[in-house]
């Protein structure tokens, strides 16, 4: 029977930064435990490492090219999940932008624009996109990955610690509308993952020092650890878990 609540059988699933890092292993969990899984990317071959690592689960996948820093290329999206699968039933919101790593008085336009349009309009509007079909059919959950720079911002990236703040409070604001809608809205607030994205930080030996004597577990985590809490938040093991989020960050914020 608890096993039964994790069960995503016949829900379509749509994964924004699929191509890897948390977001693979949040798809490919997913797809393990029976979503069919739309991985977003901003290339259309972006995916394919990811879709293939779902089908050897025994899952089903399939990948799409999608810039969520492009408003339009986001309604092009929802037109063909209309036409294909007539539905949404989960998102999850992870693909992000950090163009910019240094002291926040030398952020220039263009990195600060960059970060905006991908972290929070692309969120926002890939959040409005996949509610308005939720709404439409009854529910749906969706999940909105920040940092734990949200609620603690991090050294020499002011201005995604402030995308990621407005992320967290995105999520409370969407669970309050929509939830009269079925809707559940949550986010996941990462501490220090050793992915791709924030090889920045892994490869700055003074912030490492800094970091890890304030870190509990005194390590990073591996994105796969944040698979199990997006599992449990777009399952039916969390039918009344709205506007709230996990942190998973080793301890870091206490």
């Amino acid at each position: 029977m608890a096993r039964e609540q994790f069960n995503l059988t016949g829900k379509i699933a749509v994964v924004a930064g699929a191509s890897r890092g948390i977001g693979q292993e949040v798809a490919k969990i997913l797809g393990e435990y029976g979503a069919h899984v739309v991985c977003l990317s901003r290339g259309a071959d972006g995916c394919a490492e990811t879709v293939a690592a779902i089908e050897a689960l025994g899952g089903t996948a399939e990948m799409r090219a999608c810039h969520i820093g492009r408003v339009e290329q986001i309604d092009e999206f929802y037109k063909y999940m209309d036409e294909r699968h007539g539905r949404v039933d989960i998102l999850i919101n992870n693909a992000a932008a950090n163009p910019y790593y240094g002291h926040i008085l030398d952020t220039d336009v263009a990195s600060f624009d960059k970060t905006v349009e991908v972290n929070l309009r692309g969120y926002f509007f890939m959040a409005i996109g996949a509610g308005r079909r939720m709404r439409a059919q009854g529910g749906g959950a969706i999940v909105n990955v920040a940092s734990a720079n949200a609620l603690s911002p991090g050294d020499k990236q002011g201005v995604y610690s402030m995308t990621k703040a407005g992320i967290h409070n995105m999520s409370k604001a969407l669970a309050r509308e929509c939830g009269q809608f079925g809707i559940r809205v949550n986010t996941l607030v990462p501490g220090l993952t050793r992915t791709k994205f924030a090889m920045a930080l892994h490869d700055d030996e003074e912030f490492m020092a800094k970091q890890m004597p304030h870190t509990p577990l005194a390590r990073g985590a591996d994105p796969s650890e944040m698979a199990g809490a997006v599992l449990y938040l777009v399952s039916d093991a969390a039918s009344y878990t709205t506007g709230s989020s996990i942190v998973i960050d080793g301890g870091y914020l206490a």
